[in-house]
């Protein structure tokens, strides 16, 4: 059997895992969203250790494929974001947070994978559409629709 990854490797996998996965918390955080702070830093963290377990299982086995766990995390964790969605009577919420959930497990398998250059563009690039591209979304809808008049009914809304 192949040696396994040292335990300051796997160490430092997790720090940067749940690191990662708090700056994406943070962002849904400030925005008062689901799956915040805990949730993200949990996600990585789980798609991290999940990827060291298959790299693990499957040092020194012939044919072993460490990829069929990776495959299972996205499954999982698209099932898991499925759950933030919800549709209400002013359209669809939770897109954003079901998607960041996904793009996070993504990220904590990179980590896992010891991808570390992978991960930090992607949570780069990750931050850059939450945090960029929000308000020009919010300005095209502005022009687009036109301004919205608020009613009682959107007491609610975000």
């Amino acid at each position: 059997m192949a040696p396994g990854i040292p335990d300051f490797e796997i160490t430092q996998r997790l720090l940067l895992s749940a690191g990662v996965g708090a700056i994406l918390g943070l962002e849904r955080e400030w925005r008062h969203k689901n799956a915040g702070l805990r949730t993200q830093i949990l996600i990585a963290l789980g798609s991290t250790v999940f990827t060291l377990m298959s790299y693990e299982l499957a040092a020194g086995v012939p044919g072993a494929d460490p990829g069929r766990i990776a495959a299972q995390i996205v499954t999982g964790v698209g099932f898991l974001g499925a759950g933030t969605i919800m549709r209400t009577d002013s359209g669809i919420q939770g897109l954003t947070t079901a998607a960041t959930v996904w793009v996070n497990a993504a990220i904590g398998i990179a980590v896992g994978a010891g991808r570390y250059h992978l991960a930090l563009i992607g949570v780069a690039v990750t931050m850059a559409a939450l945090l960029i591209l929000h308000p020009i979304e919010i300005a095209l809808d502005r022009r687009i629709r036109g301004p919205r008049i608020k009613t009682p009914d959107d007491a609610t809304d975000g």
